[in-house]
């Protein structure tokens, strides 16, 4: 457990408020675009157990705050988990946005469903889970729980693996060559790289 500040914790809570408004407001265009009660994929619902227990693993814990809240050192932390966050949120925006009403927190397609290759998915194939994997590191440096990080990590990636190889999967067999080729065109997190 290392020492935090609190402008760092500010940093994180006013990020994680942004982003559950995000998420608010993705739901309710969601809901308007007329969003039918789908039922969701279980390895979905596994994978997001498991990303969740990740969160859990770094943000458990006792948090220690000690730094001198306008020293350097907890104006640098403040600073590196606000452009995090930001970071994260924008892109979860923008991610929604693109998708629209094909948005939805468990894999699923709907029968008018399309194939989203713009916005950030013209750069990665999974952008929220980008931005979700952003949030790690904030929390962490936020409180001051490096070895829970290193734990975090583990179930979170199995979750993210999870999520993906559901959702690829039902994109594949709702667009088989043309998502294809989406897929050589495109990487899944980091563009050009993986």
């Amino acid at each position: 457990m290392t020492a935090v500040g609190l402008p760092g914790l500010a940093a994180l809570a006013t990020g994680y408020f942004a982003w559950l408004v995000a998420l608010v407001f993705a739901r309710r265009r969601r809901d308007r675009a007329g969003e039918a009660n789908a039922r969701g994929s279980r390895r979905s619902m596994l994978g997001i157990a498991l990303q969740s227990a990740g969160f859990l693993a770094v943000g458990l814990g006792p948090v220690r705050v000690a730094l001198d809240p306008l020293g350097a050192r907890a104006l640098a932390e403040a600073l590196s988990i606000a452009a995090a966050m930001a970071a994260a949120v924008m892109l979860f925006v923008t991610a929604t946005r693109a998708m629209g009403r094909n948005w939805s927190l468990v894999a699923r397609t709907r029968d008018d469903h399309s194939l989203v290759t713009a916005g950030p998915f013209a750069y990665v194939r999974h952008p929220i889970y980008v931005a979700m994997a952003l949030t790690l590191p904030a929390l962490a440096i936020a409180l001051g729980h490096a070895a829970g990080l290193l734990i975090g990590i583990f179930p979170f990636a199995l979750g993210t693996w999870l999520r993906v190889d559901e959702e690829e999967r039902l994109l594949r067999a709702a667009f088989g060559s043309a998502y294809d080729a989406y897929a050589r065109r495109v990487k899944r997190f980091v563009p050009g790289l993986v």
